[in-house]
């Protein structure tokens, strides 16, 4: 089961990493304005909600950075991991369920040059999500839910770094000793005729 908490939370963490990244590039929604653009305006993800890329390449890096870390590392990562999780899931479902003016008014400020809620609301004819929201909710779920299993699994995981120790827990040589090493020897004040 340890090898399998391991992977499966590591890859949960990975693969909601990936799609949030991932959704962050696509049309969250499409804006249909009363004045000036005839097509509708498409809202990207990394618009509508600010922090998902940041927090999608997070999810990535903690993520890989699962496999190696030791006990401790583990904690605070499966944390983190919830912690971005719950946050993406929220925001992407508030924006995917409510429409607020606050994810569209970038976008169309950009398009239209209008600042300011009230002036962005006055200018929308119709909000149109697209299935993007709701994906990254799903993303959310995942990171979170690699979260929680690494914070109820964790403790029995291999440490990544025994595997490069040896039974005394020096790391192995990776070389002979040789002449330059006994140098190094005579500066430190050892013997290098001991060995």
């Amino acid at each position: 089961m340890t090898r399998r908490g391991r992977l499966f939370a590591v890859l949960a963490i990975v693969a909601g990493g990936a799609l949030a990244i991932i959704s962050s590039t696509q049309t969250w929604m499409d804006i249909a304005l009363s004045a000036g653009a005839t097509d509708p305006v498409p809202v990207p993800g990394a618009a509508a909600v600010t922090l998902l890329a940041p927090l999608s390449l997070a999810a990535l890096a903690l993520g890989l950075a699962l496999t190696v870390v030791g006990r401790v590392l583990r904690y605070a990562f499966g944390g983190i991991a919830v912690f971005i999780g719950v946050a993406l899931c929220v925001q992407a479902l508030r924006v995917g369920f409510t429409l607020p003016v606050d994810a569209i008014a970038g976008t169309v400020t950009t398009t239209t040059g209008l600042t300011g809620d009230d002036a962005v609301a006055s200018l929308v004819v119709s909000i149109t999500p697209t299935i993007w929201p709701y994906l990254t909710g799903i993303a959310g779920a995942i990171i979170g839910l690699g979260g929680v299993l690494t914070l109820a699994t964790g403790h029995a995981w291999a440490s990544g770094g025994r595997r490069y120790q040896t039974a005394d827990g020096a790391a192995p040589a990776s070389r002979p000793h040789d002449a330059i090493d006994s140098w190094d020897d005579l500066s430190r004040g050892d013997d290098p005729t001991s060995r």
